[in-house]
């Protein structure tokens, strides 16, 4: 009998633990079922400041103050911060990306106009646009310490770090090249011609392909990264003034605005073809993609608005008026990259 009443108490006791566990599993799913979509954030280059958008209402809820030319922004490794990089303020600021709160502002990051993370979370690389050079910085989890500034080419204008965290790749938009330094030792491997005005990078998976924008010709360049330096493979023809690039969220297709044809072309990475075709009124320039891929929200530079495109009705759906010369855009709800 004891052994018997023993087996009913351990019974007992795993239907009060599993009734437990269960609220505490339904609470969660309730916190996350009421939890407000995270903002989509604009930097206005032109005002030192970024729109807050609410993607439930499409309405601007707030501008945040940051450094002067706010061009670019990226996500800390630990997700809890996202930093936008002030390229003429020599400073970045850290905003919560769920609450649009800014945490901290960091000075003395000379000319950060372009900015990444290593894939092994080590590294934190910026490209100085007006002082032609690239900056190696250590991170350890919260600071910052300069490592190396290596000069390059005219304008160094965008960045693509290979998965593996061996080399960084830099457009030169004002001396037309492809620069490819070593991140372990801080120096330059080789460097090649490109065509006219080279900005955004994108790499494939495998490493061994780089896109890149030509923002004063008419597609995309794709260069084998696989050998010694890198080789022009194929000329995409996308529409004039290609710029920048975002995953489409399934590892074979990217987006690239053109902007001065104001349109998104979609590319095959696999068959390095154009598959699809989007307008985008306003010279549209940085953009991300919406977590379940359909739309795509891009800064309209020369409209002063964020544009959200369906890819499925290939079709503006909204427009919301932000400040001037809207450069990135970026979103915590966002596809894979």
């Amino acid at each position: 009998m004891q052994v018997h009443f023993e087996m009913v108490a351990v019974f007992v006791k795993f239907l009060r633990n599993s009734y437990g566990l269960a609220v505490l599993l339904a609470s969660l799913w309730q916190t996350a079922v009421a939890a407000p979509p995270a903002p989509i954030f604009v930097l206005n280059s032109l005002e030192a400041n970024v729109s807050v958008i609410d993607p439930a209402t499409w309405t601007e809820t707030s501008r945040i103050a940051t450094g002067k030319e706010p061009h670019h922004l990226y996500l800390t490794p630990d997700e809890h911060s996202l930093i936008i990089a002030n390229a003429l303020g020599d400073s970045l600021t850290f905003v919560d990306p769920r609450t649009a709160q800014v945490q901290r502002t960091v000075r003395g990051i000379v000319d950060p106009y372009q900015l990444q993370f290593s894939p092994d979370m080590k590294w934190f690389i910026t490209a100085a646009n007006r002082l032609n050079h690239v900056d190696f910085y250590h991170w350890d989890g919260t600071d910052l310490t300069l490592v190396k500034r290596v000069p390059t080419g005219k304008t160094p204008s965008h960045l693509w770090i290979d998965s593996k965290s061996s080399t960084v790749y830099s457009t030169m938009q004002d001396s037309d090249e492809l620069v490819a330094i070593d991140i372990a030792t801080q120096t330059i491997q080789w460097r090649v011609k490109t065509g006219a005005l080279p900005a955004d990078i994108y790499g494939t998976p495998d490493d061994r392909l780089l896109f890149v924008g030509l923002t004063g010709g008419e597609g995309v360049e794709v260069y084998d990264v696989s050998g010694k330096e890198g080789r022009l493979v194929r000329l995409i023809k996308t529409g004039k003034g290609a710029h920048a690039f975002r995953s489409a969220g399934d590892r074979r297709h990217i987006y690239v605005s053109n902007r001065v044809a104001n349109t998104i072309s979609k590319i095959d990475m696999q068959t390095q073809e154009a598959v699809a075709h989007y307008p985008a009124p306003g010279g549209p320039d940085c953009m991300d993609v919406s977590a379940d891929g359909r739309f795509i929200y891009v800064g309209s530079r020369w409209a002063r608005k964020l544009t959200v495109i369906d890819t499925v009705e290939k079709k503006v759906v909204r427009q919301i008026p932000v400040g001037k010369s809207p450069h990135g855009v970026w979103t915590l709800d966002h596809v894979r990259r």
